[in-house]
């Protein structure tokens, strides 16, 4: 845990203006460099709405798309049910800054009441060194930007990644301020480095769209407290400004808690110039 599980603006809260809208502030320590908001945040962000309009159930999936970037200051979040049955229901959220009318994050979530059914597993944890055997990672000026301020990583991988011909990486990683819940655990889907960066020189990218599922129920996060968790990422394919990648996520215990597809674009920014 570090100073950011006392520092008021890493909360998110909800003020309600009228049925199916709300507003909050996101303060600027949840800003990338570039000074837009960290991805990870609007999954945040629509996870707790969703708390707020106490919808049945808890988030399962989630695909947002990231139509402009959100800046800090007030946002204005709109929800809308679109259909709610026995076991799952379907909903609609939209973020965008206070007194805009476009949409800055378009997100379509599902939330499900979770049964009591036989579990099953193909999937199996990655080999990897335990994260107290990894060093902690070193930020003398701070963190660069809210995804390393909200969440510890500890990976044999340096950063900026370098051209290696191999996307793959695992890192463990947990969070800086507060236990393991579905918000936190949606926004680390947004935590790992573009797999562009694994194949190109000065690249440039940015999120278009992301789909999460979270297959961990709310109590079994609950157990998980602050410990790391494994992140598994690899990218696939990139060309005519758009790649991929996916990723899973591995409690210690080996259970697979969630698992993210994401689609970016990029673009390689010339050579610096000679002096």
């Amino acid at each position: 845990m570090s100073e950011t599980s006392s520092n008021p603006a890493y909360d998110i809260s909800l003020s309600p203006l009228s049925p199916g809208r709300w507003s909050t502030l996101a303060a600027p320590e949840w800003r990338n460099p570039g000074g837009g908001l960290w991805g990870g945040y609007a999954l945040g962000l629509c996870v707790r709405a969703l708390e707020a309009e106490a919808a049945a159930g808890e988030v399962l999936s989630m695909t947002l798309t990231y139509a402009a970037g959100l800046p800090s200051g007030e946002l204005d979040v709109r929800t809308r049910r679109l259909r709610q049955g026995a076991s799952i229901g379907f909903w609609e959220v939209e973020l965008r800054p206070q007194s805009v009318d476009e949409i800055g994050v378009h997100g379509m979530i599902t939330m499900a009441r979770r049964p009591p059914t036989p579990p099953f597993a193909f999937a199996t944890l990655p080999q990897a060194p335990r994260p107290e055997d990894l060093p902690t990672p070193d930020h003398p000026a701070g963190p660069a930007h809210f995804g390393a301020s909200a969440f510890e990583r500890r990976t044999l991988d340096g950063f900026p990644p370098k051209p290696s011909g191999d996307s793959r990486s695992l890192a463990w990683v947990r969070p800086r301020n507060g236990a393991w819940d579905k918000a936190l655990l949606a926004m680390v889907t947004d935590n790992s480095a573009p797999r562009a960066m694994y194949a190109l020189d000065r690249v440039m990218t940015t999120t278009l769209s992301l789909t999460v599922y979270l297959h961990a129920r709310a109590e079994e996060l609950a157990e998980l407290g602050d410990d790391f968790i494994l992140i598994e990422c690899e990218g696939r394919v990139g060309g005519g400004g758009a790649s991929d990648e996916r990723s899973s996520y591995w409690s210690r215990d080996g259970r697979l808690l969630a698992t993210s597809e994401q689609l970016a674009w990029y673009r390689q920014m010339p050579p610096p110039s000679p002096e």
